[in-house]
């Protein structure tokens, strides 16, 4: 468990520094991230969105390390399917075409550095064919 949680603090640290230097690199080409009402997103504000749910990831990593039989593959079944429902919002935020664009693409980059670290990490985790595997992990009885 703590090398799965290590691993994620990492792959978060990387979510959050990607994300916001692909944001400011979009801001200073003239994407302005306005949404509905002209409110303006800032970088700390992706930074901090990134963050968040990075670190939902972890959790979600390591719970389904302790309480699935195959956590490796539930966890990316379900990252994948979140992350597909994550696309939405942007379409729905009143953005122009490049906002909505650009912050699509900020949800898939914190996808794409989060679900592989994670996966990874549960495959080499888990203990196949065990009575108990992820509670020899554990150390618990």
């Amino acid at each position: 468990m703590k090398r799965l949680v290590g691993t994620g603090l990492i792959a978060v640290v990387a979510a959050v520094v990607a994300t916001t230097l692909v944001a400011a690199v979009a801001r200073a080409a003239g994407v302005d991230f306005k949404v509905s009402g002209g409110e303006e997103i800032p970088l700390s504000g992706i930074a901090f969105m990134t963050g968040v749910f990075s670190l939902l990831g972890v959790v979600m990593a390591a719970a389904f390390l302790r309480w699935s039989a195959r956590p490796a593959e539930q966890f990316l079944r379900t990252t994948v399917a979140l992350t597909a429902l994550s696309l939405i919002p942007p379409f729905l935020a009143g953005a122009d075409p490049a906002t909505t664009v650009t912050l699509v693409g900020l949800h898939l980059i914190a996808a794409a550095v989060m679900i592989p670290a994670l996966s990874r990490s549960l495959r080499s985790a888990f203990v196949p064919n065990s009575a108990e595997p992820n509670r020899l992990l554990h150390g618990t009885k």
